[in-house]
């Protein structure tokens, strides 16, 4: 189910894949999310930053953000979006010495698209992996694409030669749960692509995207 590097460093080199630094209405929607967990001076991990876009508002709202990802070419347009605010980390995610080579633990990592270009295995030691990362308190706040969406029928036309199996809500949840992880909130966003969208009633089930925020279980 992996991608490959050389794929993904070949999408972030394509001039199209420049829109992915643009704010979107689901981009929005999970900013609007975010601002009700983040606070200033946090440290935050943008695992898988792609584009950049997020460790980009990470950094303009005042966190500590540090952008990890495998392509070089996204750590290089994510430097240059963060105009150099982020700290880059080029480091493969399904590493088992992945928490030894990181020395900062987070109050949180942020994960935007990522889990559902792995096979399930290699999903359990990223979360893992993830976890080791944490501070006793942080939060993971993980957002995937929806199976039920119908992005999922034009998905491939937007990313070429990137693979990717989408969730569904109750298989996001119990794959957190798995890896010993307490869900506290969790919904779906984007059901529609305008401004006013029953994401509340719907998102969960037909939104573009679904997300869980969780924190370490120490029961």
């Amino acid at each position: 189910m992996l991608s490959s590097k050389n794929n993904w460093d070949y999408f972030w080199s394509l001039d199209k894949t420049a829109k992915f630094t643009k704010e979107s209405w689901s981009k929005k929607r999970i900013k609007t999310i975010l601002a009700k967990y983040l606070f200033k001076d946090a440290l935050i991990l943008d695992a898988g930053c792609g584009s950049g876009f997020f460790s980009k508002y990470f950094s303009d709202t005042g966190l500590n953000v540090f952008s990890l990802d495998y392509s070089i070419e996204a750590l290089r347009i994510a430097k240059e979006i963060t105009e150099g605010k982020a700290s880059v980390i080029n480091e493969d995610l399904t590493a088992p010495d992945l928490p030894e080579k990181i020395s900062s633990r987070f109050d949180f990592i942020f994960s935007d698209g990522l889990l559902e270009h792995f096979d399930y295995d290699k999903q359990n030691i990223i979360l893992r992996n993830l976890i080791a990362l944490l501070k006793k308190d942080g939060c993971l706040i993980t957002f995937v694409p929806n199976k039920f969406s119908p992005w999922q029928i034009i998905r491939p036309f937007f990313m070429p030669g990137i693979k990717e199996k989408p969730f569904v809500y109750k298989e996001l949840i119990e794959l957190h749960q798995k890896n010993n992880l307490e869900v506290i909130s969790g919904g779906g966003i984007n059901t529609l692509p305008f401004r006013f969208s029953p994401d509340n009633s719907f998102g969960k089930y037909f939104g573009m995207l679904i997300y869980i925020i969780a924190k370490k279980n120490y029961e």
